[in-house]
Formats: C-alpha cells, sequence, structure tokens
C-alpha cells in the first residue's frame, strides 16, 4: 500500500520528493517525542553524538533516494538499483568489519550484481531511445539518468555503512529501537530548512489538487494531502518495523528482509500500474531474486 500511495503522488506531483520526506520525519519525531522521548525528559541510552552520525547518514540516503526520482529514474529501477544493498552491505562488511564468507555467498551477490547491471543497462537504453526535437535535447535526459544512477550508488553505499554503524552501536550499548527511530527523523528537521522553498512550493501544489471525500471521517480534502497523509502513516509502519529488526538480527540480516520485501513491491506495482518491463528486465529481476535467494542459503534449509 506504501508503494502504490508513492507512485500516486509522484504521478500526479513529479518532484515532491522533498516535501514527502519532511512529512514523514515531522509525523514520526513528533510521535517519538511524546511516547518515547516523554517531551524531551528521558535521556538517551546511547550517546548523543553517535545518534548525530547515524542521523548524517539517514537524512542523506532519505534525501538522495527521493530526489533521485527528479532525473528520469522509474519507480522499478529506482527499487531494483536499491536491492544492490546487499551488495553494498557484504562490501563494506568485508572491508570494514574484516567479514569474510562462503563461496555460495560471493556467487550470489555476483548473480544480484549480474541483474541489476542488465536492468540498468536496458533502462539506460530506454531512456536514450527517447523521442527529442534535436540530438541536444536528446542526449540531456541521458545525462540527467546517468546523474540519477550515481545518487542511487552513493545513497546505496550510504545506507549500508549506516546499516554497519548501526550494528556495532546496539552490540556495544543495547537495543534501543524506538529511541533510535525518534532520534533518526526527530535531528534532520533542521536540514528541511536547506528544501523550505521546495516544499513551500508543492505544498501550495498539493492545496490546489482536486478535492476528495475522506473516509469514515466524511470531510473534503485536497487528493495530495491525502495520499500524503496515507504516506506517512503507512512509511511510519514500515520504518518502525526495521527499526525493531535492526535491534534484533544482523545488518545483513536486515538487509536481506528490506531486498524481498522490495521485490515483491516490484512485481506488483509492474502489474498493477503496467509500467513497461522488457524480457530482459524480467530476466534481470529473476537473477537478482535467485542471487538473493541463494545468499539466504535457503536451498539447505528446504
Amino acid at each position: 500500500s506504501k508503494l502504490i500511495i508513492l507512485i500516486f503522488i509522484f504521478r500526479d506531483s513529479p518532484g515532491c520528493g522533498n516535501i514527502v520526506t519532511f512529512a514523514q520525519f515531522l509525523f514520526i519525531a513528533l510521535e517519538g517525542f511524546i511516547f518515547e522521548a516523554n517531551f524531551g525528559r528521558k535521556k538517551p541510552a546511547i550517546p548523543f553524538s553517535n545518534y548525530v552520525i547515524m542521523v548524517t547518514m539517514f537524512f542523506t540516503v532519505s534525501v538522495v533516494n527521493n530526489y533521485a526520482l527528479n532525473f528520469n529514474i522509474s519507480m522499478p529501477l529506482h527499487m531494483i538499483f536499491r536491492s544492490g544493498s546487499l551488495i553494498a552491505n557484504m562490501i563494506l562488511g568485508i572491508i570494514i568489519l574484516k567479514k569474510r564468507y562462503t563461496i555460495t555467498k560471493y556467487v550470489s551477490i555476483a548473480l544480484v550484481s549480474l541483474g541489476i547491471f542488465i536492468c540498468t543497462i536496458m533502462t539506460a537504453k530506454q531512456v536514450a531511445s527517447e523521442p527529442s526535437a534535436n540530438e541536444g535535447e536528446g542526449f540531456y535526459p541521458f545525462l540527467r539518468w546517468l546523474f540519477g544512477v550515481a545518487m542511487l550508488t552513493f545513497a546505496l553505499l550510504m545506507s549500508a555503512r549506516m546499516g554497519i554503524f548501526q550494528e556495532t552501536l546496539y552490540k556495544k550499548y543495547g537495543k534501543h529501537s524506538k529511541e533510535a527511530l525518534f532520534y533518526n527523523h526527530c535531528l534532520p528537521l533542521p536540514g528541511f530548512l536547506l528544501l523550505a522553498s521546495d516544499i513551500y512550493n508543492h505544498s501550495g501544489l498539493f492545496s490546489q489538487s482536486a478535492p476528495i471525500d475522506v473516509p469514515v471521517i466524511g470531510i473534503k480534502v485536497p487528493v495530495m494531502w491525502f495520499y500524503l497523509s496515507m504516506n506517512v502513516l503507512t512509511q511510519y509502519v514500515c520504518i518502525r518495523g526495521v527499526f525493531i529488526l535492526t535491534t534484533e538480527c544482523t545488518s545483513l540480516t536486515v538487509t536481506l528482509v528490506v531486498t524481498l520485501r522490495k521485490f515483491v513491491s516490484l512485481i506488483f506495482s509492474i502489474m498493477y500500474f503496467r509500467n513497461p518491463f522488457t524480457v530482459w528486465h524480467w530476466i534481470g529481476t529473476l537473477v537478482v531474486f535467485i542471487g538473493t535467494l541463494m545468499y539466504t542459503e535457503v536451498w539447505t534449509s528446504v
């Protein structure tokens, strides 16, 4: 449901990533301030300086991922590319935590990489072949797409580094998922001042959207504000579950669960919204999925 609402929002108002992210952060921060921080009277169990580092990473990943949609990045490619977090997590685990894995693990990661590469290349061809008035204008969308891919790559690595950082913190200071959820959404709020003009402009556009009757309540509100409120609620449920999972499992396991969730969302969005998806896209998606299953050693369990 979160995916459907998000696609509705970006379909009707492209480039609204900043206001979506701000609304999500504001709601979760207010909820945490009341029920977790007890209106600021409860001291954090994890040192505040560590939260500053974690928040910087989290804010950057959220903003960059949403803003990448403004650069000719389709929603299916966005989800497929972010599925590469499994690869990024393994690479950084080897470099930072000095971890070592079995041959099966390395093969599975290679398959995931290959699948993402196939989907990315096929999408690049679609973007490059889009009709345009002249060659200059035709090449410009492709350059924008390349910049969007670079943004997704940066966010991918940053997200993996944040997961490893969280894992080390929880091992040292204990499991505090609700506290981490609050500080990760409260501390970045001042950063949205840099995006204030964009948020204000899109809030005006949201207010001008067609009115809709809200179920149960029976009042009329602009449809974009309704979509946004539904997105905030579903995001809260989703992100809270992820933060609880980070305290109970390793960062690699969390990454795997989130990756599988993205694939379910991907398949559903393709079928429901009939997004352009070639045979090669399906092959790439299948390869990524097989690689993910190999990594979990599902075959051995079965």
